[in-house]
C-alpha cells in the first residue's frame, strides 16, 4: 500500500510549524511535500531590525531543508488547486510548471500587503512584508541621507523626510528603528544647518498600536515622540506623488520615501476554490478542516478560525496565532490518517511585546505592563525563544550593535522596480522576464517608475529595448506586400536592423524597401551627394570606384556566382536607382522604407521611416528624372567602358539559395530584358 501524500502550501509561521510537527508525528509513514517560493522560513518580527542595519539578512531566515527532516521541499508558487483531481499546479522560480498530487492538503499561503484605493500609492509606496523589501528600504534610506548632504535646502528636506503609513506592529517598529538608524548616519557627518532626518507616522486610528492594550499604546507613543518621530493620529495619505504625499488634512509633505504598513489581507489563492469565505479567509472548523472537504485544511492568515475564547469571533491575523495553528492543523491531518487524535484550536493570549529600538520596548507579559530596559530585555528574550534557529547569530549581532557603530553602506542588490507594492509574492524580488503574480490588474505592465535611479523592466525574451516607432513600422512593412504592388518597392538587399519578431536580435539577410529617389544612407534627397551615391565620389561598393569583392569587376565573393558557394541562403537581386522612364505622376513612395542600403558597409543598424514622417520633396517634384522600378541602369554608366547594366544573379539550387518569393509572399520579378551579365557573374 502506498504511503499517503501530504502537501503543504506555504512555509510561513503556520506552514513551517505544520511541516515540522507532521515530520515528527508521521515518522516516515507519509510523504510530506512543502511548496514554497523560497528555501527559508522568515521570522517577520525581526524584519525592522534588518532594515535598520542591526541584523544581517540571513539572521532572520531559517533553512527549510536543514531544519525539516523527512520533508521534501519544492520551490514554486501555487497557481491553481483542483480539489476534484487532488492536484496543485505551481510555477517554479525559473518559469517551469509542475503538478503535485495529494491526499491531504494544508493551505498556509499567508497574507500580502493590503491595498487601498488611494491614488499613487501602488506606484510610489513600498510595503514591508518580505526580505527584499527590507533590503531595499535599508539601501534607499542610506542613499537618501547621502544625497541630501550634497543637495540644496529644499531637496535636502525632502530626501530626509520618511513617511510611514500605519501605526500597527510593523509601522511602529519601522518608524522607531528608522529614526535611530538615520540619526546614527548624520551623527558624524551632519546635514545642513538646522536640518535632521524626520520620520512621520500616520494612521487614521486615534492612537498608536490600536489593537493592543492602551497602556502599551501610551508607552510606545511617548518613546516615539521623545525620539523625534512626528506622530500624527487621525491622519492618513490622500494622494501619493513622485515628489511627496498629500495628507487628509490638506498638508503636502515633500518626501522621496513612503513605507506602506497599513495592514495585510489574505493571499488570494483561496478565493479561487469557490468555497465559503469570511472577508477573504477560508472558513474552517475548530479543527482547522474545511467543512465538506475531508482532504482540505487551512491555517494561518488565510484561514478564518473560530475563536473558542470569544464565541462568534475569529482569531486575528497575527504571527502568534499562525504559529500555534500550525501545530494544531498538523495533529488534525495526522489524525485523519489514523495517527493520533485531533485537537480543537484554543489559545489564550499571554501578552504582547513591541521592540522600539535600542534598549526600549513596550511589553505586557502575562498582563504585566513593562517599559524601558525591562521591556527591552523581555522582548528580546521572547524573540530568541520563539525563533526556530539562528539564536546564537542573532544574539551576537545584538551584542556587536551595542558596542560598534552601524555600517551605513548601500549595496544596491534590490532595485525599486523589483519590489512593487501590488504583488502577491512579497517574499520574492521581481526579475526581468521572471514569473510574476499580481494582486490587482493595476500595474500588470510593471510598476510605474519614480523619479530616481530606476531600471526598466525587460519583458521576457527582450534583449534590447524595442522602440514603438520600429514596432509600428515593422507591422506596416509586413502588410505592405499585400497593400502595395511589387513594382512600388525596391529591394535594398541584406540589412542589419532590429527584428520585428520581438526577439531583440539583429536579423541579417532580410530584404528591406527603399523609396524611389531617397538616399539609402542619409535618407535625404538632393544636397551634397554622398560618396556612395551618383554624383559623388564613388565608393568601393559602387560603379566607378574600386570594385569590391561582391561587385562586378572585382574578386567574386563566396556568396556570389563564380566564387566559393556560401553555406547560407544568398540574398535576392540587388537593384540600384538609375536613369529610365519618368515615374507616373501621383505615385507616393512607400512610407516604411528602411534606409539601410549601405548599412552593412557602415556597420550601422537600419532605421525605419514612420508613415507620415517629414522628408524632402520627391525627385518628380524637383524636376529631376525619375526611373521606373522595373528596369534599372547604372547611373554612372558613362564612367565605364562597358556599362554593366542591371545586376542579375541566377537562381540557386532548391534548398540552398534565396527563396523564390519576397517577404510579402509575391514571386520575385525576373531581370529586365536589357540586362547583361555582370563581370563577376560571368
Amino acid at each position: 500500500m502506498s504511503r499517503p501524500r501530504i502537501v503543504i502550501v506555504g512555509a510561513g509561521f503556520a506552514g513551517y510549524r505544520a511541516a515540522r510537527t507532521l515530520s515528527r508525528l508521521t515518522r516516515d509513514k507519509a510523504d510530506i511535500t512543502l511548496l514554497n517560493p523560497t528555501d527559508y522560513f522568515l521570522y517577520l518580527p525581526l524584519l525592522p531590525q534588518v532594515a535598520a542595519g542591526i541584523l544581517e539578512p540571513r539572521r532572520v531566515t531559517v533553512s527549510l531543508s536543514g531544519t525539516l527532516p523527512r520533508v521534501r521541499l519544492v520551490l514554486g508558487e501555487a497557481d491553481a488547486i483542483d480539489l476534484d483531481e487532488h492536484t496543485v499546479h505551481y510555477t517554479g522560480p525559473e518559469g517551469d510548471g509542475g503538478v503535485l498530487d495529494f491526499d491531504r492538503l494544508i493551505l498556509a499561503a499567508g497574507s500580502v500587503n493590503k491595498l487601498l484605493p488611494i491614488p499613487g500609492v501602488a506606484e510610489h509606496a513600498h510595503g514591508f512584508r518580505g526580505l527584499p523589501e527590507a533590503l531595499y528600504l535599508r539601501d534607499h534610506v542610506t542613499r537618501q541621507v547621502e544625497l541630501a548632504a550634497a543637495a540644496d535646502p529644499e531637496n535636502c528636506s525632502a530626501r530626509c523626510t520618511f513617511v510611514v503609513v500605519g501605526a500597527g506592529y510593523t509601522g511602529t517598529e519601522v518608524a522607531a528603528q528608522g529614526q535611530l538608524f538615520t540619526d546614527s548616519q548624520v551623527r558624524k557627518q551632519p546635514l545642513r544647518s538646522g536640518m535632521r532626518p524626520r520620520w512621520l507616522l500616520l494612521d487614521i486610528a486615534d492612537r498608536v498600536l490600536p489593537e493592543l492594550d492602551e497602556r502599551l499604546s501610551r508607552t510606545a507613543d511617548r518613546v516615539l515622540r521623545q525620539r523625534g518621530v512626528d506622530v500624527r493620529m487621525g491622519t492618513s495619505v490622500k494622494e501619493a506623488t513622485p515628489s511627496g504625499v498629500l495628507l487628509t488634512d490638506g498638508e503636502f509633505v515633500s518626501t522621496r520615501t513612503v513605507v506602506w504598513c497599513v495592514g495585510v489581507r489574505p493571499d488570494p489563492l483561496a478565493e479561487s476554490l469557490g468555497l465559503p469565505m469570511e472577508r477573504g479567509r477560508l472558513l474552517v472548523d475548530p479543527h482547522l478542516q474545511v467543512p465538506g472537504r475531508p482532504e482540505l485544511f487551512a491555517a494561518g492568515d488565510g484561514a478564518a478560525v473560530p475563536d473558542l475564547e470569544k464565541p462568534g469571533q475569529y482569531t486575528p491575523m497575527t504571527a502568534q496565532h499562525a504559529w500555534r495553528q500550525g501545530k494544531a492543523v498538523a495533529h488534525s491531518v495526522a489524525a485523519s490518517l489514523g495517527m493520533g487524535e485531533r485537537r480543537p484550536y484554543r489559545h489564550r493570549d499571554k501578552g504582547f511585546a513591541v521592540d522600539l529600538g535600542g534598549v526600549k520596548a513596550a511589553a505586557n507579559p502575562f498582563g504585566i505592563p513593562l517599559s524601558g530596559v525591562a521591556a527591552g530585555a523581555v522582548t528580546r528574550g521572547y524573540h530568541l525563544a520563539a525563533m526556530p534557529g539562528n539564536r546564537v547569530r542573532v544574539a551576537a549581532d545584538w551584542l556587536l550593535d551595542a558596542v560598534l557603530p552601524r555600517q551605513a553602506v548601500q549595496l544596491g542588490l534590490v532595485r525599486e522596480w523589483s519590489v512593487p507594492l501590488d504583488t502577491a509574492s512579497p517574499e520574492l524580488a521581481r526579475v526581468p522576464g521572471g514569473p510574476e503574480k499580481r494582486v490587482e490588474k493595476k500595474g500588470e505592465n510593471g510598476p510605474v517608475e519614480k523619479k530616481g535611479d530606476k531600471e526598466p523592466v525587460e519583458k521576457k525574451g527582450d534583449k534590447e529595448p524595442v522602440e514603438k516607432k520600429g514596432e509600428k513600422a515593422a507591422e506596416k512593412r509586413e502588410e505592405g506586400a499585400e497593400e502595395q504592388p511589387e513594382e512600388d518597392r525596391l529591394e535594398a538587399g541584406p540589412r542589419a536592423g532590429p527584428r520585428t519578431d520581438g526577439s531583440g536580435e539583429s536579423a541579417v539577410g532580410e530584404t528591406a524597401t527603399v523609396p524611389l529617389g531617397v538616399d539609402a544612407v542619409t535618407g535625404s534627397r538632393g544636397g551634397e551627394p554622398a560618396k556612395s551615391q551618383p554624383g559623388g565620389e564613388p565608393a568601393k561598393s559602387q560603379p566607378g570606384g574600386e570594385p569590391a569583392k561582391n561587385q562586378p569587376g572585382g574578386e567574386p565573393a563566396k556568396n556570389q556566382p563564380g566564387g566559393e558557394p556560401a553555406k547560407g541562403p544568398a540574398p535576392g537581386p540587388v537593384r540600384h536607382p538609375g536613369a529610365g522612364a519618368a515615374e507616373p505622376p501621383g505615385r507616393v513612395p512607400h512610407p516604411d522604407a528602411v534606409e539601410a542600403m549601405e548599412s552593412k558597409r557602415f556597420g550601422a543598424s537600419a532605421h525605419l521611416r514612420r508613415p507620415g514622417a517629414a522628408g524632402p520633396a520627391s525627385r518628380a517634384d524637383s524636376g529631376e528624372e525619375v526611373v521606373p522600378p522595373d528596369v534599372l541602369q547604372d547611373p554612372d554608366a558613362a564612367k565605364h567602358p562597358e556599362p554593366p547594366g542591371p545586376v542579375q544573379r541566377p537562381h540557386p539550387p532548391a534548398g540552398r539559395g534565396s527563396p523564390a518569393t519576397t517577404r510579402g509572399g509575391h514571386p520575385k520579378p525576373p531581370a529586365g530584358p536589357s540586362g547583361t551579365p555582370a563581370e563577376g557573374d560571368s
